[in-house]
């Protein structure tokens, strides 16, 4: 009987950066998968919580903090104390190839680090279930979606799309409200003041005439 492969993607522990899960995420609901996300900063016992109360046949966790010796063997101890040690508890981050060995020792599936393709984690999680259930219990591949997400590999940046023709118009008319909306430059003190006169007319340098002070005579009275 074929139904559609359902997935926790958790987020363990302190890190607080959550863009990769949801592209992981958004790459395996296209391929037809149920995806539960958990959030950020789970610990261990939410997890396995969660995938109890989900019944999901997929852990996958993201950990980008260096706690990945810590957090996998817990989460995987603790699937196998709840009843659910056969399910697959796979994931990635920021693993050296060392500790992925030593991890997939201790029971871990596949671990894949940053730049790969989402469609390689798509395909392991579907060949592990067919392993599991049976070719005949794995559900057939959705189409592809209309826009396709950009693959790109470690330290590549993606080609941006070429602009159309509304883009470019609208980008014209933007600079343009820019360039009209632009402050005329300031003109220096010296140019906005006209110079003093420094001469009279007969060549003489001119005199501010001080304004005169009146005094109060304090002489006595005659009379």
């Amino acid at each position: 009987m074929q139904r559609k492969i359902r997935v926790l993607v958790g987020k363990p522990g302190l890190d607080g950066h959550d863009r990769g899960a949801k592209v992981v995420a958004a790459a395996l609901r296209d391929a037809g998968m149920e995806v539960i996300y958990t959030g950020l900063h789970q610990t261990p016992e939410q997890v396995v919580d969660a995938a109890v109360q989900e019944d999901v046949d997929v852990v996958a966790l993201s950990v980008l903090s260096g706690a990945h010796m810590t957090l996998f063997p817990e989460i995987l101890e603790l699937m196998r104390a709840r009843g659910i040690g056969d399910r697959l508890l796979t994931g990635g981050g920021i693993i050296p190839n060392d500790d992925m060995t030593a991890l997939a020792g201790l029971g871990v599936g596949r671990l894949f680090g940053p730049g790969t393709n989402t469609q390689d984690i798509v395909g392991y999680i579907r060949s592990w279930y067919a392993g599991v259930h049976g070719e005949a219990a794995l559900p057939p591949l959705p189409p592809p979606p209309s826009r396709p997400e950009p693959m790109v590999g470690a330290g590549e940046r993606p080609t941006p799309r070429p602009a159309g023709p509304r883009a470019v118009a609208t980008a014209r008319t933007a600079r343009t409200r820019s360039a009209s909306r632009a402050k005329p430059a300031r003109r220096s003190r010296a140019a906005a003041k006209p110079a003093k006169k420094r001469a009279s007319a007969n060549g003489t340098r001119a005199k501010a005439s001080a304004p005169k002070r009146r005094t109060r005579s304090t002489g006595r009275k005659r009379g």
